[in-house]
């Protein structure tokens, strides 16, 4: 079996679970990591034993032993990074949202097409196995014909500074969160039922000094079909992310809950250390989450990249969806000025 060697480029959070979820794929190895700060790049190999480190973008992307480019960047380097290695024709994949916005989304999108490497779009929520299981239910008929989903996804606001800058970023917390519950949307409904129309509120109920973004929304989501999407988005919800779906069909209901519900409680009166992403306090009650990198689908999506790209195959996401999810995103900030349903601009 051909050992795919993959650049990891990005040494935040999100590279973070990234390498958690490598950690548990076979035949593979990282074996550089590129990162804008020579101390955060450095720490970052230290830790996962990466052999390599660069704060040069060009010396990462013109290796010609790599075959994976993965952007765990900030969003404002998406694009960029993104045409770079579709100029060079390298295989590549993307953390969510795929850009700041539609028209930057679209220029990605036909960049990889033309450069005919591979291209995942790594979006976490419709790989994490309690969300594969939903599908795989509501592909057997179990529950009918699919009619609304709800989808929330909040926690207590960004790690990094730069997230509450939505010109750097695109947006508030429904640009951070929402394009998980929309995917999520689109995989329990089916890609080929189309989202028509989009209606979104958003406004800043907490952190008014920190971010001019929105850090609370509701998004709606009409679909082909008639079916309906709702999904809650928060940056001010306390106590751990907060991830869950439910699926209501003609027949049946699905729920998934993978953060608070999960098979373990504690009671300590001292620190008990890392609990769950996003916790704020680690004593008291606490839902620790074993195997975070699973249950969220961090190790699923890069096993599938990794196989995808040794098989000279496309990924089940691809750029494709990311650009559809930024179209909607769109539709949902100008749904938020306007206080109308908006349909979406493929």
């Amino acid at each position: 079996m051909k050992t795919i060697r993959i650049a990891m480029l990005g040494s935040g959070f999100v590279a973070d679970f990234y390498m958690q979820g490598l950690a548990n794929v076979n035949g593979q190895e990282v074996v550089l990591n590129y990162s804008r700060s020579k101390k955060r790049g450095e720490a970052f190999a230290r830790k996962w034993g990466i052999p390599e480190t660069t704060q040069k973008l060009s010396k990462a992307i013109g290796r010609n032993d790599v075959d994976l480019y993965v952007i765990a960047l900030p969003n404002e380097a998406h694009m960029p990074v993104a045409l770079e290695l579709a100029k060079a024709r390298k295989n590549q994949v993307c953390t969510k949202p795929l850009a700041r916005n539609r028209a930057e989304a679209k220029t990605m999108l036909d960049a990889v097409r033309r450069s005919g490497a591979m291209h995942g779009y790594a979006e976490t929520e419709v790989f994490a196995p309690a969300v594969v299981k939903a599908k795989e239910t509501i592909e057997s008929g179990a529950i009918g014909r699919v009619l609304w989903v709800r989808s929330r996804e909040s926690h207590s606001g960004p790690h990094s500074p730069h997230f509450w800058d939505v010109e750097k970023t695109g947006g508030g917390a429904m640009n951070d969160l929402g394009c998980h519950c929309i995917e999520a949307a689109r995989y329990f409904f089916g890609k080929d039922n189309r989202i028509v129309e989009v209606m979104a509120w958003g406004d800043t109920l907490v952190h008014q000094t920190k971010t001019k973004g929105e850090d609370n929304a509701l998004l709606v989501l009409k679909f082909e079909s008639g079916g309906i999407a709702h999904c809650e988005l928060s940056w001010t919800t306390r106590g751990g992310l907060d991830l869950r779906n439910e699926i209501h069909g003609s027949e049946g209901s699905i729920f998934t809950d993978v953060t608070r519900g999960t098979p373990i409680s504690c009671f300590t009166s001292r620190p008990a250390g890392y609990v769950v992403e996003k916790a704020d306090i680690d004593f008291g009650w606490t839902r620790p989450l074993p195997e975070e990198a699973f249950a969220y689908g961090y190790q699923a999506e890069m096993r599938h990249f990794v196989e995808c790209v040794r098989d000279g195959v496309q990924p089940r996401e691809t750029y494709e969806d990311g650009y559809v999810v930024n179209c909607v995103l769109e539709a949902g900030y100008q749904s938020m000025r306007t206080r109308k349903w908006v349909r979406p601009k493929y």
